[in-house]
């Protein structure tokens, strides 16, 4: 059974036990890098190599965080990528795509942090 779940919020609140004031920074670090990882996953279009390894550092950042469809996404990528599979284009806009759905949740987690 594949759970569709975008976030695990049980994650964030053991995060956010764990990482006490510095849970908001964790947020931001997140998208932060996220942001970037989504750019190079759009540059990488066709070098399924570059893919698998930008896949999987996104893979466990999103898996830590608790965002379990990204998480999930980037499993396949990573996978699809080591046999070239033909589309990985559609998994890059589908993790895309699942980033723009999460980013505002995490802002939106952010905000009940700042100051």
């Amino acid at each position: 059974m594949v759970v569709d779940i975008h976030l695990d919020s049980e994650v964030l609140s053991g995060l956010q036990e764990v990482m006490e004031g510095d849970y908001p920074k964790l947020l931001d670090t997140f998208l932060d890098d996220s942001q970037k990882r989504v750019e190079a996953l759009r540059k990488a279009r066709d070098d399924a190599k570059a893919l698998g390894r930008i896949a999987h550092s996104f893979k466990g950042s999103s898996g830590n965080l608790g965002a379990v469809r990204l998480a999930q996404l980037c499993q396949r990528l990573e996978s699809e990528s080591a046999e070239a599979a033909a589309d990985l284009g559609a998994l890059v806009d589908q993790i895309d795509h699942e980033f723009a759905l999460v980013k505002p949740m995490y802002e939106s987690e952010r905000q009940r942090f700042s100051l």
